[in-house]
């Protein structure tokens, strides 16, 4: 039984060995395969066998983009104000060798590259040319620390100013500057506002004043027609009825020459004529020479008029 159980303990010891020295690698990682303390060879996705006890895996890589966010550091602008930047850095492993041999801590590397670097761009910089010049500092970044981690097997993609802060003191002053600029835009948009109205008030009254002037022209010309129309037409009425009249003088004359009337007919018809003419008020008439033989009637019609 001895032997036996030897046997099987060293098949065991075996398998174990065995299973050890059979990797998977995954997606998106690598593995730094070392040979008796020397670099051998970059394992990638798959399935792979290392020598036992000669082999070993000296790092584990991964390959998929990292994300960084180190925390704010003081730096000093140009005006000599001190702030607190912080920065987050997106970065991916290119090269799994130089990853393992190029840098003891790649990640404090990274962080204290950046913190010199971004004291460097904002040394040149003063307050309010950080405060607005976020793209340009994060374009000069991201292209200093490329080229520094590249020997790293390192490439920087992106780096972002995730918040710059002032002074307390500087932060009063920006948002007293902010609530005026605020106020003073708020004062033009009033002042504005009420110019456009008023504008738009003396457009309205411009327009019903010329609204009320043509309605005033138009009632104007509609009354002078109105009232050359009634013009006309009385005056068409007088005409008629003066015609009427004229035209009665005229029946009345040609009846009384168809009629042929005397002499004493005549005299009659002058005596009335006489008679209205007086219209009972003449103290006095003068009686033409031709019927003054008629001495009867005229002491009568002279009796007539003075007791009128």
């Amino acid at each position: 039984m001895g032997p036996i159980i030897a046997l099987a303990i060293i098949i065991i010891i075996a398998l174990i060995i065995a299973s050890s020295c059979i990797k998977i690698v995954p997606q998106a990682h690598a593995v730094v395969v070392e040979r008796l303390g020397g670099y051998l060879t970059t394992w990638s996705v798959g399935l792979h066998f290392k020598v036992p006890f000669i082999d070993r895996i000296a790092k584990r890589v991964i390959l998929k983009e990292q994300v960084v966010d180190f925390p704010p550091q003081p730096v000093i602008t140009k005006d000599n104000v001190t702030m607190q930047i912080d920065t987050v850095v997106y970065f991916q492993i290119t090269d799994p060798k130089l990853y393992a041999y190029g840098v003891e801590n790649p990640i404090m590397a990274i962080e204290n590259l950046t913190a010199t670097t971004l004291r460097n761009i904002i040394g040149d910089l003063e307050l309010d040319e950080t405060l607005t010049s976020r793209e340009t500092i994060n374009t000069k970044m991201r292209a200093t620390l490329d080229v520094a981690t590249d020997p790293w097997g390192i490439k920087v993609n992106r780096v972002e100013l995730k918040n710059i802060i002032p002074p307390k003191a500087i932060q009063d002053a920006m948002e007293k500057q902010m609530k005026a600029e605020r106020e003073r835009r708020e004062a033009i948009l009033r002042a504005e506002g009420e110019k456009k109205s008023t504008i738009l008030v003396a457009e309205g009254n411009k327009e019903s004043a010329i609204l009320d002037a043509e309605a005033e022209k138009q009632a104007a010309i509609l009354r002078a027609e109105a009232k050359k129309e009634a013009t006309v037409k009385e005056a068409e009425g007088q005409a008629e009825a003066i015609l009427k009249i004229q035209q009665a003088n005229a029946d009345g004359l040609r009846m009384l020459k168809d009629a042929a009337p005397d002499s004493a007919v005549l005299q009659l018809k002058s005596l009335e004529a006489f008679a209205k003419a007086a219209d009972g008020k003449a103290t006095k008439i003068i009686v033409p020479s031709d019927i003054q033989g008629i001495a009867g009637l005229s002491k009568s019609i002279v009796e007539v008029a003075k007791e009128q």
